[in-house]
C-alpha cells in the first residue's frame, strides 16, 4: 500500500502551483474584477458562475458548488486519483514526492491496471469464443441482454477449471496481488473466478481495478467480488460510474441500486447514469464521491424487507454529506422485483417515471422512525424524537437539517429549538428542566464573531499574525472556537500558505463544508481595513469567553462553591465588567 503523502509536501505544492493557469489551460478564463470566470465544467450552463481565486488559489461555482484546490481540480476535470493529481503537480513543478510515499511505487500500479486490462480482454474473448461458452450465452439472452450492451460494459466469462487464467497469463506475482490466482499452501496457483459471467469493475478513468462475476451454476456465492488490492478498494468504489461520466461529466441525476445486472439492464433500456455497490452497504465514501458529480441521488431497491433494511444503512451512510443543496430520494419496486425485472416488465417510460416519482429522503427517514411507534401519546413521542437525535447529530448544520427538525417539531409536538438543541448537546447533558426551549428560527448561516474571524483567517491566512496568545482563546464551549484556535496553530507556523493548501489539510475531514461555506461566505470588507475587522472579531470572542466564565462562576458562588483561585478570578472579572 502506498505510504501517505506528507502534508508539508501538499503545502508546497499548492504553493508552488499557480491555478489559474492550470484551469486556463483547459478553460477559457476570462478575467472579472480580481478573480477570473469561465463557463463550469462540471454544469450546463449559459451564464459563468466558475470564479477561479488567484490569491487565496482555489475555485468554486456558484452554480452547482463545486469547489476545491488544483488538486481537487484535477482530480474531477480529469478523473484522476489524488496521488495521480498531486503527481502530475509535482512533475509541473520540478517536485519529487518523498519516498516514503512510494511504497508502492508508480511503475508497480501501472503493471497491475495493465494485468487487469489484459485480463478483461481474455474474458470478453472467452465470452464468444470459448468452447464451455454456450452457458453464459443463453444466460445473457435469457436476460434480455444484448451483444452491443454486453460489448459497451465489457461482459465477459471465466470458464468452469482451475488453471484457465494462470496457464494464459505469465504474471504470476501481478496476478496474485490483484487476487485474479489464489496461492494454495505450496507455491500452486489457481483460478478466483470459474464458471462466472464476469463484470469488469472500471475507475473514473476508465481503467479495470477489479472484477465482479455472477456463477452459472449452483456455485456459491452467487456474486463473487475481486478482492481488495493497491488498486481496488471495494466500499470506495462504484461499478458503472465511468460508464456515466462518459455520457455526461455533471449529470443531472444517478440513480444507484444493488446489481451489476440492473446496471447493465436498466442501460439498455435507455437509462444509462445509474451505477451499483460492489455488494456491500453503500459507504459514505462512495456517496460523497457521487456527489462530487451530481446534485440528486436516486436510491432504487427491492420492496421487500431486506431491501428496505440496505436502504436504510444507505440512508444513515448519506446523512452526513447532505449540504449545499444535495438531494437525495428512495425508490421502492414492488415486493419480488429488482430493477432489471422491473424495467423489462414495465418499459422505460414506466421506470423512468417512478425514478422521477422517488420519495424524499426526508419522507422515507420519519416514515420508519415513527414505524411501532404511537405517535398519540407523550411517550410514544418522546421514543420519535429519541431515535431522531442520533441521525439530526450526522447531518451537517444546513439548510436540510434546519426544515428537517421543523419537521420533526411538528410531528412531536415540540418547539424546533428545544430539538435542535438536545441534537446539538451530543452526548452532553440536554438542558436542565425548566428551562424554556429557545423560540423562532435562527438563521443558519449568522455573522457570529467566530464565524468572522474564521472566515477572514480563511481569506488571508496570514493574519494569524496579529494574535500573540492563541491560548487564550481556547474555550471548547463555545462553538467554533475550537477549529479556530487549530487554524491559527496551523498557520501561525507557515505565514504564506494560500487559502487553498489551508483547506487541503481539512479535505476529507468533518469540517470540510463548513470552512469551504465559510471561505465563500459574502462577508468580506475591503483589503485595506481587514486586520482592523480581525481584530474587532478576536476582541468580542474574549468578551464572550469572559461573559461566558463570569456567569459560571456567579453560579458556583450561589451554590457557595467558589474556591480561592475562583474567588481571585471572580473579582478580577467583576473588575472587568
Amino acid at each position: 500500500m502506498a505510504g501517505k503523502i506528507p502534508e508539508r509536501f501538499i503545502d508546497e505544492l499548492l504553493n508552488r502551483v499557480d491555478i489559474v493557469d492550470l484551469v486556463g489551460e483547459r478553460l477559457q478564463l476570462k478575467r472579472a474584477g480580481g478573480n477570473y470566470q469561465a463557463l463550469c465544467p462540471f454544469h450546463n450552463e449559459k451564464t459563468p458562475s466558475f470564479t477561479v481565486s488567484q490569491t487565496k488559489q482555489f475555485y468554486h461555482c456558484f452554480g452547482c458548488g463545486a469547489h476545491g484546490s488544483a488538486i481537487r481540480f484535477l482530480m474531477e476535470y480529469e478523473r484522476m486519483d489524488f496521488r495521480e493529481a498531486v503527481s502530475q503537480l509535482a512533475r509541473r513543478s520540478g517536485l519529487e514526492i518523498p519516498k516514503a510515499a512510494h511504497a508502492v511505487n508508480v511503475e508497480q500500479y501501472d503493471r497491475l491496471y495493465q494485468v487487469l486490462g489484459r485480463a478483461a480482454e481474455l474474458y470478453q474473448r472467452w465470452l464468444y469464443e470459448h468452447p464451455s461458452r454456450a452457458r453464459a450465452t443463453r444466460y445473457l439472452e435469457a436476460r434480455g441482454l444484448n451483444a452491443e450492451i454486453a460489448t459497451r460494459y465489457g461482459l465477459g466469462f471465466a470458464p468452469p477449471g482451475w488453471e484457465h487464467l494462470a496457464r494464459s497469463m505469465p504474471e504470476r506475482e501481478e496476478l496474485l496481488a490483484v487476487g485474479l490466482l489464489i496461492q494454495k499452501a505450496g507455491k500452486q496457483t489457481y483460478d478466483r473466478f470459474r464458471d462466472r459471467i464476469m463484470f469488469p469493475i472500471r475507475d473514473r478513468r476508465g481503467r479495470t481495478i477489479g472484477f465482479g462475476g455472477r456463477a452459472l451454476g449452483d456455485g456459491n456465492p452467487k456474486y463473487l467480488n475481486s478482492p481488495d488490492s493497491p488498486v481496488f478498494h471495494k466500499g470506495q468504489e462504484l461499478y458503472g460510474l465511468d460508464k456515466v461520466l462518459e455520457l455526461d461529466r455533471r449529470p443531472a441525476a444517478i440513480v444507484v441500486v444493488e446489481g451489476y445486472m440492473d446496471v447493465v439492464a436498466l442501460a439498455q433500456y435507455g437509462l444509462p447514469r445509474v451505477v451499483a455497490t460492489l455488494g456491500t452497504a453503500t459507504s459514505t465514501v462512495q456517496v460523497e464521491r457521487l456527489f462530487r458529480s451530481t446534485r440528486d441521488l436516486i436510491f432504487c431497491f427491492d420492496g421487500d424487507a431486506a431491501g428496505r433494511k440496505a436502504a436504510w444503512r444507505a440512508l444513515v451512510s448519506t446523512l452526513p454529506t447532505l449540504r449545499e443543496g444535495r438531494q437525495v430520494r428512495f425508490l421502492f419496486l414492488p415486493e419480488g422485483e429488482d430493477p432489471d425485472s422491473f424495467v423489462r416488465a414495465k418499459g422505460q417510460e414506466a421506470t423512468a417515471a417512478a425514478l422521477h416519482d422517488a420519495r424524499p429522503l426526508s419522507d422515507f427517514l420519519l416514515e420508519r422512525l415513527a414505524v411501532g411507534i404511537d405517535m398519540s401519546t407523550i411517550d410514544g413521542r418522546a421514543r420519535f424524537v429519541e431515535e431522531a437525535l442520533p441521525l439530526l447529530r450526522r447531518l451537517p448544520a444546513d439548510v436540510f437539517r434546519r426544515m428537517l427538525i421543523d419537521r420533526l417539531a411538528l410531528l412531536a409536538k415540540l418547539e424546533p429549538g428545544y430539538i435542535e438543541a438536545c441534537a446539538d448537546a451530543g452526548d452532553k447533558p440536554g438542558p436542565k428542566a425548566g428551562a424554556a426551549p429557545r423560540r423562532g428560527k435562527t438563521p443558519m448561516v449568522r455573522r457570529t464573531p467566530v464565524r468572522l474571524a474564521l472566515a477572514l483567517l480563511l481569506h488571508r491566512p496570514s493574519l494569524a499574525k496579529l494574535v500573540d496568545d492563541v491560548e487564550s482563546l481556547c474555550d471548547p464551549a463555545i462553538p467554533g472556537l475550537p477549529l479556530l484556535v487549530q487554524l491559527l496553530e496551523l498557520t501561525s507556523g507557515k505565514p504564506h500558505i494560500s487559502s487553498a493548501a489551508l483547506l487541503e489539510h481539512y479535505r476529507g475531514s468533518a469540517h470540510e463544508a463548513a470552512l469551504w461555506k465559510l471561505v465563500t461566505w459574502d462577508h468580506m470588507v475591503p483589503d485595506l481595513g481587514i486586520e482592523a475587522e480581525f481584530r474587532g472579531a478576536l476582541a468580542r470572542i474574549h468578551a464572550l469567553r469572559h461573559t461566558k466564565r463570569l456567569q459560571y462562576l456567579n453560579e458556583r458562588l450561589q451554590r457557595g462553591e467558589l474556591t480561592t483561585a475562583e474567588w481571585r478570578e471572580w473579582v478580577q472579572l467583576k473588575q472587568r465588567s
